[in-house]
């Protein structure tokens, strides 16, 4: 089931082992056993997505461990160094585009404020809203991280050939767009004014 490339593309680059049964295979196989009637194919993508996301969940889990970091706490800092100088956002923007509730986003903030990593800030544009901010204790933090981070990915993606590392990301693309995962057509470097936009990226 394992794609490795044509002829053409292997010619120079080595003989790359055969390929070799993973677990989805194995349940795409018990499939055909019980249920022939059924097109489980759609099961090989998918399936391998999930547990490919889990599996590199786990190893990405211990680069943050590394820096003190959970993943939730990684994501946070992420969001805050991407939107750009001075670092900040609302605690809505932050729980919104990280997908998760208001309580988790406040659990977060409070166990990063606690290792001096950001600050809550009143908000100049709302007497009752709060921004929170990236520390410069953080910023350094985050951007040790995201090196190794980025590091660590690339390790994962070694055994994929040049080509097999520029489609790929084209393909996952078109299936996250297919179910809606779209940019943010509010979220724009430049807000035409020259201030950059806050939104989290």
């Amino acid at each position: 089931m394992t794609v490795i490339g044509t002829d053409k593309e292997m010619k120079g680059q080595g003989t790359r082992p055969a390929p070799v049964r993973d677990y989805v295979d194995q349940i795409l196989e018990q499939w055909a056993r019980e249920r022939p009637d059924l097109d489980a194919s759609p099961m090989g993508t998918i399936a391998r997505i999930w547990r490919l996301a889990r599996l590199s969940e786990a190893a990405t889990e211990e680069i943050f461990a590394e820096h003190g970091l959970s993943r939730g706490g990684f994501d946070v800092l992420a969001a805050l160094r991407r939107a750009g100088a001075p670092y900040e956002l609302s605690p809505t923007e932050l729980y919104s585009s990280l997908l998760i509730s208001s309580g988790a986003m406040t659990n977060r903030i409070d166990r990063l404020e606690e290792m001096g990593l950001v600050e809550r800030i009143p908000d100049a544009d709302d007497r009752r809203g709060i921004r929170v901010v990236l520390t410069a204790r953080g910023r350094a933090v985050i951007d040790d991280a995201v090196r190794d981070h980025l590091e660590n990915e690339r390790r994962m993606l070694d055994v994929l050939s040049h080509s097999e590392r520029r489609v790929l990301p084209e393909l996952l693309r078109t299936l996250l767009l297919h179910l809606g995962d779209l940019a943010d057509p509010l979220d724009e470097p430049d807000a035409g004014d020259g201030r950059r936009s806050t939104k989290a990226r």
